[in-house]
Protein backbone atom coordinates (compact mmCIF):
# COMPACT_ATOMS: atom_id res chain seq x y z
CA UNK A 1 0.00 0.00 0.00
CA UNK A 2 3.16 2.12 0.70
CA UNK A 3 3.90 1.93 -2.78
CA UNK A 4 0.80 2.94 -4.15
CA UNK A 5 0.53 6.00 -1.98
CA UNK A 6 3.76 7.07 -3.36
CA UNK A 7 2.51 6.39 -7.22
CA UNK A 8 -0.46 8.41 -6.81
CA UNK A 9 2.11 11.04 -4.96
CA UNK A 10 4.20 10.75 -7.74
CA UNK A 11 1.59 11.12 -10.39
CA UNK A 12 -0.15 14.20 -8.13
CA UNK A 13 3.30 15.79 -8.62
CA UNK A 14 3.85 14.99 -12.06
CA UNK A 15 0.11 16.54 -12.60
CA UNK A 16 0.75 19.75 -10.94
CA UNK A 17 3.47 19.97 -13.59
CA UNK A 18 1.17 19.24 -16.78
CA UNK A 19 -1.76 21.54 -15.31
CA UNK A 20 -0.34 24.38 -13.78
CA UNK A 21 -2.51 26.65 -11.63
CA UNK A 22 -4.46 23.72 -10.38
CA UNK A 23 -4.51 24.76 -6.98
CA UNK A 24 -4.96 28.42 -7.96
CA UNK A 25 -8.80 27.98 -8.84
CA UNK A 26 -11.46 29.35 -6.91
CA UNK A 27 -12.55 27.65 -4.15
CA UNK A 28 -16.25 28.40 -2.73
CA UNK A 29 -16.04 30.69 1.03
CA UNK A 30 -19.45 29.76 1.93
CA UNK A 31 -22.52 27.53 1.19
CA UNK A 32 -25.58 29.54 0.05
CA UNK A 33 -29.45 28.38 -0.23
CA UNK A 34 -29.55 25.17 -2.24
CA UNK A 35 -30.52 25.90 -5.99
CA UNK A 36 -33.00 22.75 -5.96
CA UNK A 37 -31.19 19.39 -7.19
CA UNK A 38 -27.93 18.40 -6.93
CA UNK A 39 -26.87 15.96 -10.63
CA UNK A 40 -24.41 12.74 -9.15
CA UNK A 41 -22.85 10.57 -11.63
CA UNK A 42 -22.53 7.41 -9.03
CA UNK A 43 -21.76 3.78 -8.94
CA UNK A 44 -24.54 1.22 -8.65
CA UNK A 45 -25.69 0.65 -5.22
CA UNK A 46 -24.04 4.35 -4.11
CA UNK A 47 -27.04 6.55 -4.30
CA UNK A 48 -29.94 5.04 -2.66
CA UNK A 49 -33.45 6.25 -2.18
CA UNK A 50 -35.54 2.98 -1.07
CA UNK A 51 -36.53 1.94 -4.61
CA UNK A 52 -33.60 -1.43 -4.41
CA UNK A 53 -34.80 -2.12 -0.78
CA UNK A 54 -36.86 0.01 1.75
CA UNK A 55 -34.06 -0.36 4.43
CA UNK A 56 -31.90 1.32 2.60
CA UNK A 57 -32.78 5.01 1.91
CA UNK A 58 -30.27 8.28 2.56
CA UNK A 59 -32.07 10.34 -0.34
CA UNK A 60 -35.15 10.98 0.64
CA UNK A 61 -34.55 12.86 4.01
CA UNK A 62 -31.71 14.66 2.77
CA UNK A 63 -34.43 16.16 0.13
CA UNK A 64 -36.68 17.21 2.31
CA UNK A 65 -34.38 18.95 4.94
CA UNK A 66 -32.46 20.43 1.91
CA UNK A 67 -35.16 21.26 -0.92
CA UNK A 68 -32.55 19.41 -3.31
CA UNK A 69 -33.74 16.94 -4.87
CA UNK A 70 -31.12 14.26 -5.89
CA UNK A 71 -30.42 13.11 -9.84
CA UNK A 72 -28.61 10.44 -10.12
CA UNK A 73 -26.80 8.99 -13.59
CA UNK A 74 -24.94 4.90 -12.81
CA UNK A 75 -22.39 3.98 -14.55
CA UNK A 76 -20.27 1.37 -14.90
CA UNK A 77 -16.59 2.17 -15.12
CA UNK A 78 -14.53 4.81 -14.65
CA UNK A 79 -14.38 5.63 -18.09
CA UNK A 80 -18.02 6.45 -18.56
CA UNK A 81 -17.30 8.33 -15.05
CA UNK A 82 -15.19 10.29 -17.03
CA UNK A 83 -16.58 10.68 -20.17
CA UNK A 84 -19.77 12.21 -18.52
CA UNK A 85 -17.71 14.55 -16.49
CA UNK A 86 -16.20 16.06 -19.93
CA UNK A 87 -19.79 16.24 -21.25
CA UNK A 88 -20.78 18.36 -18.29
CA UNK A 89 -24.14 18.84 -17.18
CA UNK A 90 -23.54 16.91 -13.19
CA UNK A 91 -22.71 18.50 -10.47
CA UNK A 92 -20.81 15.52 -8.18
CA UNK A 93 -19.01 11.78 -9.40
CA UNK A 94 -18.29 9.11 -6.82
CA UNK A 95 -15.38 8.95 -8.98
CA UNK A 96 -12.01 5.71 -8.18
CA UNK A 97 -8.76 6.64 -7.95
CA UNK A 98 -8.27 5.75 -11.94
CA UNK A 99 -10.24 8.52 -12.66
CA UNK A 100 -9.98 11.17 -9.64
CA UNK A 101 -6.27 12.62 -11.28
CA UNK A 102 -7.70 12.14 -14.68
CA UNK A 103 -10.50 14.61 -13.54
CA UNK A 104 -8.15 16.99 -11.83
CA UNK A 105 -5.47 17.43 -14.95
CA UNK A 106 -8.42 17.56 -17.25
CA UNK A 107 -9.88 20.44 -14.93
CA UNK A 108 -13.32 19.26 -14.95
CA UNK A 109 -13.62 19.17 -10.93
CA UNK A 110 -12.72 22.28 -8.54
CA UNK A 111 -10.87 22.31 -5.21
CA UNK A 112 -13.00 21.61 -2.13
CA UNK A 113 -13.07 23.82 0.75
CA UNK A 114 -12.63 21.51 3.57
CA UNK A 115 -14.01 24.46 5.61
CA UNK A 116 -17.19 24.09 4.40
CA UNK A 117 -17.72 20.58 5.04
CA UNK A 118 -18.23 20.47 9.04
CA UNK A 119 -17.90 16.44 9.00
CA UNK A 120 -14.70 16.55 7.28
CA UNK A 121 -13.24 16.18 10.94
CA UNK A 122 -14.81 12.82 11.30
CA UNK A 123 -12.93 11.48 7.81
CA UNK A 124 -10.94 8.46 7.84
CA UNK A 125 -6.76 10.04 8.85
CA UNK A 126 -6.10 7.75 6.02
CA UNK A 127 -8.21 9.25 3.06
CA UNK A 128 -8.30 12.79 3.90
CA UNK A 129 -4.84 13.70 2.39
CA UNK A 130 -5.14 10.23 -0.11
CA UNK A 131 -3.24 11.38 -3.50
CA UNK A 132 -5.50 10.34 -5.21
CA UNK A 133 -7.74 13.34 -4.27
CA UNK A 134 -5.45 15.80 -2.92
CA UNK A 135 -2.59 17.85 -5.52
CA UNK A 136 -0.33 20.53 -4.12
CA UNK A 137 -2.69 20.55 -0.82
CA UNK A 138 -5.47 20.73 -2.37
CA UNK A 139 -8.41 18.76 -1.73
CA UNK A 140 -10.63 17.83 -4.68
CA UNK A 141 -13.51 16.01 -2.87
CA UNK A 142 -14.40 14.46 -0.35
CA UNK A 143 -13.85 10.66 0.86
CA UNK A 144 -16.99 8.18 0.28
CA UNK A 145 -16.08 4.69 0.25
CA UNK A 146 -13.17 1.84 -0.04
CA UNK A 147 -12.87 -2.05 -0.60
CA UNK A 148 -11.36 -4.86 -2.54
CA UNK A 149 -12.21 -6.53 -5.78
CA UNK A 150 -13.18 -9.95 -4.42
CA UNK A 151 -13.27 -12.98 -5.78
CA UNK A 152 -17.27 -14.39 -6.23
CA UNK A 153 -17.75 -17.95 -6.36
CA UNK A 154 -20.77 -20.63 -6.82
CA UNK A 155 -21.05 -22.64 -3.44
CA UNK A 156 -22.40 -25.65 -4.96
CA UNK A 157 -19.16 -25.69 -7.35
CA UNK A 158 -16.83 -24.93 -4.87
CA UNK A 159 -17.34 -26.19 -1.87
CA UNK A 160 -14.26 -24.44 -0.45
CA UNK A 161 -13.66 -21.37 -1.15
CA UNK A 162 -10.63 -20.98 -4.01
CA UNK A 163 -7.39 -20.32 -2.77
CA UNK A 164 -6.21 -18.49 -6.44
CA UNK A 165 -6.98 -16.18 -8.83
CA UNK A 166 -6.73 -19.11 -11.53
CA UNK A 167 -10.01 -20.02 -11.16
CA UNK A 168 -10.83 -16.92 -13.86
CA UNK A 169 -7.34 -16.90 -15.50
CA UNK A 170 -6.31 -20.35 -16.27
CA UNK A 171 -8.10 -23.04 -18.50
CA UNK A 172 -8.93 -25.88 -15.96
CA UNK A 173 -11.71 -28.24 -14.48
CA UNK A 174 -13.22 -27.10 -11.53
CA UNK A 175 -14.43 -28.88 -8.48
CA UNK A 176 -17.55 -30.23 -9.49
CA UNK A 177 -15.21 -32.05 -12.82
CA UNK A 178 -17.05 -29.49 -15.65
CA UNK A 179 -14.52 -27.10 -17.33
CA UNK A 180 -14.13 -23.24 -16.38
CA UNK A 181 -14.47 -22.30 -19.95
CA UNK A 182 -17.39 -20.33 -20.62
CA UNK A 183 -18.23 -19.99 -16.86
CA UNK A 184 -15.93 -16.92 -15.57
CA UNK A 185 -16.55 -13.45 -16.20
CA UNK A 186 -13.99 -10.62 -16.53
CA UNK A 187 -14.27 -6.66 -15.91
CA UNK A 188 -14.86 -4.74 -18.90
CA UNK A 189 -12.50 -2.14 -17.71
CA UNK A 190 -8.78 -1.22 -19.39
CA UNK A 191 -7.98 -1.41 -15.24
CA UNK A 192 -8.65 -5.15 -15.08
CA UNK A 193 -4.97 -5.47 -16.67
CA UNK A 194 -4.06 -4.40 -13.21
CA UNK A 195 -5.89 -7.46 -12.01
CA UNK A 196 -3.77 -9.28 -13.93
CA UNK A 197 -0.57 -7.80 -12.92
CA UNK A 198 -1.30 -8.60 -9.63
CA UNK A 199 -1.65 -12.31 -10.81
CA UNK A 200 1.98 -12.41 -11.70
CA UNK A 201 3.32 -10.01 -9.40
CA UNK A 202 2.41 -13.21 -6.98
CA UNK A 203 3.63 -16.12 -9.68
CA UNK A 204 6.08 -14.80 -12.21
CA UNK A 205 8.43 -12.82 -9.24
CA UNK A 206 11.29 -13.03 -11.83
CA UNK A 207 8.98 -10.35 -13.95
CA UNK A 208 10.18 -7.68 -10.93
CA UNK A 209 6.83 -5.78 -11.15
CA UNK A 210 6.58 -3.97 -8.19
CA UNK A 211 2.93 -2.27 -8.45
CA UNK A 212 0.36 -3.52 -10.69
CA UNK A 213 -0.17 0.11 -12.04
CA UNK A 214 3.61 0.72 -13.35
CA UNK A 215 4.52 -1.96 -15.71
CA UNK A 216 7.49 -1.53 -18.54
CA UNK A 217 6.71 -3.20 -22.04
CA UNK A 218 8.21 -6.54 -21.04
CA UNK A 219 5.10 -6.65 -18.00
CA UNK A 220 2.81 -5.57 -19.18
CA UNK A 221 3.10 -8.10 -22.82
CA UNK A 222 3.16 -10.83 -20.04
CA UNK A 223 -0.27 -9.02 -18.42
CA UNK A 224 -1.58 -8.98 -22.03
CA UNK A 225 -0.82 -12.60 -22.97
CA UNK A 226 -2.76 -13.58 -19.70
CA UNK A 227 -5.81 -12.08 -20.59
CA UNK A 228 -5.24 -13.27 -24.07
CA UNK A 229 -5.63 -16.54 -22.17
CA UNK A 230 -8.42 -15.37 -20.18
CA UNK A 231 -10.29 -13.88 -23.35
CA UNK A 232 -11.04 -18.36 -23.80
CA UNK A 233 -12.66 -18.28 -20.76
CA UNK A 234 -14.58 -15.55 -20.58
CA UNK A 235 -18.68 -16.08 -21.23
CA UNK A 236 -18.95 -12.30 -20.64
CA UNK A 237 -17.37 -9.55 -19.82
CA UNK A 238 -19.02 -7.51 -17.07
CA UNK A 239 -19.63 -3.84 -16.23
CA UNK A 240 -23.06 -3.33 -15.14
CA UNK A 241 -23.75 -4.77 -11.58
CA UNK A 242 -27.35 -5.78 -12.13
CA UNK A 243 -26.40 -7.79 -15.12
CA UNK A 244 -23.88 -9.78 -13.44
CA UNK A 245 -26.25 -10.56 -10.80
CA UNK A 246 -28.37 -11.79 -13.51
CA UNK A 247 -25.63 -14.15 -14.98
CA UNK A 248 -24.87 -15.86 -11.37
CA UNK A 249 -28.32 -16.76 -11.07
CA UNK A 250 -29.71 -17.79 -14.17
CA UNK A 251 -26.40 -18.19 -17.30
CA UNK A 252 -24.64 -20.86 -14.84
CA UNK A 253 -21.38 -18.03 -14.07
CA UNK A 254 -19.54 -19.86 -11.34
CA UNK A 255 -16.82 -17.09 -10.54
CA UNK A 256 -15.45 -13.74 -11.67
CA UNK A 257 -14.52 -10.64 -9.80
CA UNK A 258 -16.32 -8.41 -8.36
CA UNK A 259 -17.45 -6.08 -5.68
CA UNK A 260 -19.03 -6.89 -2.33
CA UNK A 261 -22.29 -5.26 -3.76
CA UNK A 262 -22.99 -7.98 -6.17
CA UNK A 263 -22.25 -10.98 -3.43
CA UNK A 264 -24.18 -9.15 -1.09
CA UNK A 265 -27.43 -8.54 -3.05
CA UNK A 266 -27.46 -12.77 -4.40
CA UNK A 267 -26.76 -13.93 -0.47
CA UNK A 268 -29.83 -11.60 0.37
CA UNK A 269 -31.97 -13.44 -2.64
CA UNK A 270 -30.86 -16.63 -0.93
CA UNK A 271 -27.98 -17.54 -4.32
CA UNK A 272 -25.21 -20.16 -3.48
CA UNK A 273 -23.00 -17.09 -3.74
CA UNK A 274 -19.48 -16.42 -1.51
CA UNK A 275 -16.39 -14.14 -1.75
CA UNK A 276 -13.12 -14.15 -1.01
CA UNK A 277 -9.89 -12.69 -1.76
CA UNK A 278 -7.06 -15.18 -2.71
CA UNK A 279 -3.62 -15.79 -2.04
CA UNK A 280 -2.11 -13.29 -4.61
CA UNK A 281 -4.05 -10.33 -3.30
CA UNK A 282 -6.20 -8.03 -4.34
CA UNK A 283 -7.18 -4.66 -6.28
CA UNK A 284 -9.37 -2.31 -4.71
CA UNK A 285 -11.07 1.20 -5.25
CA UNK A 286 -10.94 4.28 -2.52
CA UNK A 287 -13.76 6.79 -3.90
CA UNK A 288 -14.12 10.47 -3.40
CA UNK A 289 -17.20 12.56 -4.22
CA UNK A 290 -15.52 15.42 -6.76
CA UNK A 291 -17.51 18.43 -7.55
CA UNK A 292 -17.75 19.69 -11.69
CA UNK A 293 -15.71 22.85 -12.12
CA UNK A 294 -18.99 23.88 -13.97
CA UNK A 295 -21.11 22.54 -11.30
CA UNK A 296 -24.81 24.69 -11.85
CA UNK A 297 -25.66 23.54 -7.86
CA UNK A 298 -22.90 24.23 -6.03
CA UNK A 299 -24.63 24.92 -2.98
CA UNK A 300 -26.61 21.58 -3.35
CA UNK A 301 -23.39 20.03 -3.93
CA UNK A 302 -21.55 21.43 -0.62
CA UNK A 303 -24.93 19.91 1.15
CA UNK A 304 -25.07 17.00 -0.23
CA UNK A 305 -20.97 15.93 0.13
CA UNK A 306 -21.53 16.69 4.10
CA UNK A 307 -24.40 14.99 3.97
CA UNK A 308 -22.36 12.14 2.50
CA UNK A 309 -20.10 12.26 5.30
CA UNK A 310 -23.12 11.57 8.10
CA UNK A 311 -21.92 8.44 10.35
CA UNK A 312 -25.59 6.97 9.57
CA UNK A 313 -25.51 7.00 6.16
CA UNK A 314 -21.54 6.03 5.68
CA UNK A 315 -23.13 2.64 8.00
CA UNK A 316 -25.68 1.83 6.47
CA UNK A 317 -23.78 1.99 2.62
CA UNK A 318 -21.01 0.19 4.43
CA UNK A 319 -23.69 -2.54 4.98
CA UNK A 320 -25.55 -1.88 1.37
CA UNK A 321 -22.17 -2.03 -0.27
CA UNK A 322 -20.12 -4.55 1.75
CA UNK A 323 -17.13 -2.00 1.66
CA UNK A 324 -15.48 0.26 4.19
CA UNK A 325 -16.56 3.77 5.02
CA UNK A 326 -14.94 6.89 4.78
CA UNK A 327 -15.73 7.92 8.19
CA UNK A 328 -14.64 5.09 11.06
CA UNK A 329 -17.10 5.84 13.61
CA UNK A 330 -19.80 4.03 11.30
CA UNK A 331 -18.94 1.34 12.53
CA UNK A 332 -19.09 1.59 15.83
CA UNK A 333 -21.61 4.58 16.62
CA UNK A 334 -24.35 2.45 16.32
CA UNK A 335 -26.54 5.28 14.64
CA UNK A 336 -26.54 2.85 11.48
CA UNK A 337 -26.77 -0.70 10.36
CA UNK A 338 -23.02 -1.31 10.57
CA UNK A 339 -21.07 -3.11 13.46
CA UNK A 340 -17.68 -3.18 14.27
CA UNK A 341 -17.92 -7.01 13.45
CA UNK A 342 -19.33 -6.14 10.17
CA UNK A 343 -16.46 -3.27 9.27
CA UNK A 344 -13.85 -5.99 9.85
CA UNK A 345 -15.47 -8.60 8.26
CA UNK A 346 -15.74 -6.21 4.96
CA UNK A 347 -12.04 -5.75 5.10
CA UNK A 348 -11.65 -2.30 7.30
CA UNK A 349 -7.98 -3.95 8.92
CA UNK A 350 -6.40 -4.61 5.14
CA UNK A 351 -6.14 -1.07 4.10
CA UNK A 352 -2.30 -1.97 3.67
CA UNK A 353 -2.72 -5.24 1.50
CA UNK A 354 -5.18 -3.26 -1.01
CA UNK A 355 -3.72 -2.00 -4.69
CA UNK A 356 -5.98 0.69 -4.75
CA UNK A 357 -6.82 1.56 -8.36
CA UNK A 358 -4.76 4.47 -10.10
CA UNK A 359 -4.47 5.96 -14.01
CA UNK A 360 -1.09 4.15 -15.28
CA UNK A 361 1.46 6.78 -16.41
CA UNK A 362 4.77 6.89 -18.58
CA UNK A 363 6.88 8.47 -16.24
CA UNK A 364 6.83 5.79 -13.08
CA UNK A 365 8.09 5.89 -9.81
CA UNK A 366 8.73 1.75 -10.08
CA UNK A 367 11.05 2.08 -13.34
CA UNK A 368 10.78 5.04 -14.73
CA UNK A 369 9.09 4.54 -18.01
CA UNK A 370 5.29 2.79 -18.07
CA UNK A 371 2.85 1.78 -20.20
CA UNK A 372 0.39 5.01 -20.08
CA UNK A 373 -3.19 4.39 -19.65
CA UNK A 374 -4.22 5.34 -23.38
CA UNK A 375 -2.20 1.99 -24.69
CA UNK A 376 -4.22 -0.05 -21.19
CA UNK A 377 -7.53 1.34 -22.84
CA UNK A 378 -7.14 0.58 -26.81
CA UNK A 379 -5.15 -2.66 -26.03
CA UNK A 380 -7.80 -4.07 -23.75
CA UNK A 381 -10.26 -3.55 -26.66
CA UNK A 382 -8.16 -5.53 -28.66
CA UNK A 383 -8.16 -8.61 -26.09
CA UNK A 384 -11.96 -8.27 -25.57
CA UNK A 385 -11.73 -8.76 -29.67
CA UNK A 386 -9.68 -11.36 -29.48
CA UNK A 387 -6.58 -9.81 -30.48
Amino acid sequence: MKKILNTCTAMAMALSVMAPGLASAEMMTEVGPGEGQVNIVAWAGYIERGETDKAFDWVTKFEEASGCKVNVKTANTSDEMVALMNEGGFDLVTASGDASLRLIAGKRVQPINIDLIPSWSTVDDRLKDAPWHTVDGVHYGTPYMWGPNVLMYNTEVFKEAPTSWNVVFEEMDLPDGQSNKGRVQAYDGPIHIADAAQYLMFHKPELGIKSPYELNDAQYKEALDLLRVQRTLVGRYWHDAFIQIDDFKNEGVVASGTWPFQVNLLKADNQPVASTIPQEGATGWADTTMMHVDSANPNCSYMWMEHSLASNLQSDLSVWFGANPAVPAACTDGRGMQTAEGCTANGLDDFEKINFWTTPVSKCESQGECVPYYRWVSDYIGVIGGR
